[in-house]
C-alpha cells in the first residue's frame, strides 16, 4: 500500500476539516474514526442540534473570549479567521445566518447539514473504522499509528481525537495517551462550559425555573471574575444554562476557593428604582400576604423561596412591610447568591479544558516540538473558549493550520 501523506486520528470537527483541507491541496489522506456511527457525531449535538459554526468577529475580538492560551491561537486565527470559515461553509452549500451575540448557524438550523458538507469536503479521504492503539515511533520520529492491530504509516500523523466530554460521541481521551507516548505533557482534563453543582437546598425547590434577562456575576473569594446578562436555569443539582456554562470557564480550582454565583434578578433597575417599584406594588396590593405581594416581581416558584430568604413572616400584609424590609428585599433581588462547590460531570460538559500542553506545539503549524511528523488540532489541545461558536472556530483554525503545514512540507 502506498504511503499516505497524512493519517488523521479522529473524525470530528477538526479531523474532517483537516482532511478536507489536505485533500484540496492534493494530499492523500486516511481518517481513522472509532465511533461505529461514523465521523462527526459530536457536531450533531452542538448548538442544541443547530451547530453554532463560528462567531462572526475579527481575530482580535475573538481572542478576548478564549479562556486558556489565547496567544497560541494568534497565527492560526489570522490565517483562517471566522470570516474564512463562513465563506467556506457557504461555498460548501450551507447558507448561514448570524444571531444574537454574533453566533453563526446554518439557515436550516440543522447540524446535520454542516456535517454533510464537511463529509463532502473530505470525500477524497479514505475513512477507516478503527481504534488507534499506539504510535509508530522510529528514532524519535512519528511514522504512523497502529489501529485495530494494523499499521497505518504516513509521512505525517495528526491527532484530532477531541477531549473526554460526551464520550458517547467517541471522545474518550485516547489522544492524550498517544500524545504522552510521544513525550508530551498533558494538562489534566477538566470539564468546561459545564453546569455547576450547589449544596443550596433552594436549587432543588427551584428546579426547572429558567431566569431570563438576569445578570450573573461569578465571585471567587468575594471578588468578581465574570459578569454577563443572559439566561440561567435552576436544576436538581444546582445551576445550568448559557450564563452558567460561560461562567464555568472562569473556575480554576473549585476546591481551593469559595465560588458564588450572584444573580441580579432586575438588572434594568438600580436599587432606588427597584425600591420605588416595590413601594408602588405593595401599596397596590396592600391586603395581600408578603408572598402574594411578589406576584409582579418574581416567578411563581421563586416567591416562597424568596420570602424564606427575605426573613419576613409570610403572614405579614404588604401594607405592613417596613422601609427596612423593602430595602432588604431590594438587596435580595440584586444579589441572589448561590454557592457552587463542584463542576458538572465531565461526561456532559460541552468541551474539555486541559489537554496537550501548547508550549510543546508549534503555533503556526500545530506540529509537535518534541516529535517530528506529529501534529495536533482541536480540543485535544489545552485551549478552550466561551460558548458562542468560539470552540468550533478553534477546531477549524487549528485543523487548517495543520493541513497547510503538512502539504507545504511535502512540496
Amino acid at each position: 500500500m502506498p504511503l499516505d501523506d497524512l493519517v488523521i486520528v479522529g473524525g470530528g470537527a477538526a479531523g474532517l476539516m483537516a482532511a478536507g483541507a489536505a485533500c484540496a491541496r492534493g494530499a492523500s489522506v486516511t481518517v481513522l474514526e472509532h465511533n461505529p456511527k461514523g465521523p462527526g457525531q459530536k457536531l450533531l449535538i452542538t448548538g442544541k442540534g443547530r451547530c453554532n459554526v463560528t462567531n462572526d468577529c475579527d481575530p482580535r475580538e475573538f481572542l478576548r473570549y478564549v479562556r486558556r492560551n489565547p496567544r497560541f491561537l494568534y497565527s492560526c486565527l489570522y490565517a483562517f479567521p471566522p470570516s474564512a470559515a463562513m465563506e467556506l461553509f457557504e461555498s460548501l452549500g450551507v447558507p448561514l445566518k448570524t444571531e444574537r451575540g454574533r453566533r453563526v448557524f446554518p439557515q436550516s438550523d440543522r447540524a446535520a447539514d454542516v456535517l454533510a458538507a464537511l463529509r463532502q469536503y473530505a470525500a477524497d479521504a479514505r475513512f477507516v473504522k478503527a481504534d488507534a492503539q499506539d504510535l509508530i515511533l522510529e528514532d524519535g520520529v512519528c511514522k504512523g499509528v497502529i489501529a485495530g492491530g494494523k499499521a497505518y504509516r504516513a509521512r505525517h500523523l495528526l491527532l484530532a481525537t477531541g477531549g473526554v466530554s460526551y464520550p458517547v460521541t467517541g471522545s474518550d481521551g485516547s489522544g492524550y495517551r498517544l500524545a504522552a507516548k510521544a513525550g508530551h505533557t498533558i494538562v489534566p482534563p477538566q470539564p468546561s462550559l459545564c453546569s455547576l453543582v450547589s449544596p443550596a437546598p433552594a436549587c432543588r425547590k427551584l428546579m426547572g425555573l429558567s431566569l431570563r434577562n438576569v445578570t450573573l456575576t461569578l465571585l471567587r473569594d468575594g471578588k468578581p471574575l465574570f459578569t454577563e446578562l443572559g439566561e440561567a436555569l435552576f436544576t436538581h443539582f444546582g445551576l445550568s444554562g448559557p450564563l452558567v456554562l460561560s461562567a464555568s470557564t472562569y473556575i480554576d480550582d473549585i476546591h481551593a476557593h469559595k465560588y458564588v454565583c450572584e444573580f441580579d434578578l432586575k438588572p434594568a433597575l438600580d436599587e432606588k428604582q427597584l425600591y420605588d417599584r416595590l413601594t408602588r406594588d405593595f401599596a397596590a396590593l396592600g391586603g395581600r400576604s408578603a408572598q402574594g405581594a411578589l406576584e409582579k416581581l418574581l416567578p411563581h416558584s421563586m416567591r416562597p423561596v424568596a420570602v424564606e430568604r427575605w426573613g419576613v413572616d409570610p403572614a405579614t400584609r404588604a401594607a405592613q412591610i417596613t422601609r427596612e424590609q423593602k430595602m432588604a428585599l431590594v438587596q435580595l433581588c440584586k444579589h441572589w447568591a448561590v454557592p457552587v462547590t463542584e463542576l458538572g460531570d465531565l461526561e456532559h460538559a460541552v468541551i474539555t479544558a486541559g489537554g496537550v500542553d501548547v508550549r510543546e506545539v508549534e503555533p503556526r503549524t500545530m506540529a509537535s516540538k518534541l516529535c517530528p511528523g506529529l501534529y495536533f488540532a482541536g480540543e485535544i489541545l489545552d485551549v478552550d473558549a466561551r460558548t458562542g461558536g468560539y470552540n468550533l472556530q478553534i477546531a477549524w483554525a487549528t485543523a487548517r493550520a495543520a493541513a497547510a503545514a503538512v502539504t507545504e512540507a511535502d512540496q
